[in-house]
């Protein structure tokens, strides 16, 4: 039972400041580290921390941060054998502040020579997973994996964050789309969740879902507007946590859980790890999340 994570991923540069900067000027932080990031990539870890085997399929260049990737990848037990190397190109990587507030501001870095083309996954046996996940980020790699997931008859997640690209072919051939709200208004061009839903259900036959940071998920069941409220927790760093409420998210999916146990699972995943600095180290395992849902029933 293995789930496939296909998209970016990323060095992550992180600062941590007091109040993130409204204006220009030289600031100082806090503290610093590095960690690895990007939605396929840190969903990943995700699912390899709540106990599933599970592949990454993305891009790398030929750097010193291709290697840090991989290193943190074996690090979480995240295979990367279908990660391919591009020659001569720079790996993503991002810089991040973080406040005393848990809010963050992300700048990221894509070199134009990561070459986008998804020809090289028709040597991926798509087969072998039990479900894909695809970030919006590489989105030739998406179509293709999303398109093979449902001629496969594989449960895909499409993680609909914000990005410059028309994302309406991606939404169209997923299964479960998980939009966050900048990402859900940029494709509805409505700021109301409802409406922005129900016309991305337009779209597609899939599931649409909204998450809503602290206010939780709210999605539609046959044209029924549902909502899973969010975990209160005392919240320290929200880096990477949509993307793991998605890896979480695929974890369940694989598991054969119901939507309703699905979400409020992902939600769960999702706020544990705000609990801690870092868009990975803060992510439970599988006994943390089952005996936190079982003392916030």
């Amino acid at each position: 039972m293995t789930v496939a994570c296909v998209g970016i991923t990323v060095l992550d540069r992180v600062f941590r400041v007091e109040t993130l900067p409204s204006h220009g000027g030289k600031f100082v932080a806090k503290d610093y580290f590095e960690i690895g990031g990007g939605p396929a990539a840190t969903a990943a870890v995700a699912v390899s921390r709540l106990g599933l085997p599970v592949e990454f399929i993305g891009r790398v260049g030929s750097d010193d941060v291709a290697g840090a990737i991989m290193r943190e990848f074996d690090h979480y037990g995240v295979g990367h054998e279908f990660t391919r190397i591009i020659d001569k190109a720079t790996s993503s990587f991002s810089a991040i502040l973080v406040d005393d507030a848990g809010e963050r501001m992300i700048i990221n870095y894509q070199d134009s020579t990561l070459s986008r083309s998804a020809d090289w996954l028709e040597a991926v046996d798509f087969s072998l997973f039990e479900t894909v996940l695809c970030d919006v980020r590489w989105h030739e790699g998406a179509a293709y994996a999303l398109r093979e997931a449902k001629t496969l008859g594989t449960p895909s997640v499409l993680d609909a964050d914000i990005t410059p690209q028309d994302i309406s072919d991606l939404v169209a051939l997923a299964d479960h789309v998980a939009f966050s709200e900048p990402g859900l208004a940029k494709f509805s061009h409505t700021d109301d969740l409802l409406s922005g839903l129900r016309i991305a259900q337009t779209r597609t036959d899939g599931k649409v879902y909204v998450t809503a940071g602290a206010e939780g998920c709210y999605w539609l069941e046959e044209g029924q507007l549902q909502h899973a409220p969010g975990f209160k927790v005392e919240v320290l760093d929200t880096t990477g946590a949509g993307d793991v409420f998605h890896g979480a998210f695929a974890y369940a999916l694989a598991k054969g859980m119901d939507t309703g146990a699905t979400v409020r699972f992902a939600s769960a995943v999702a706020a544990l790890k705000c609990t801690k600095m870092g868009g990975r180290e803060g992510i439970p395992d599988l006994d943390t999340v089952t005996a936190f849902l079982a003392n916030n029933s």
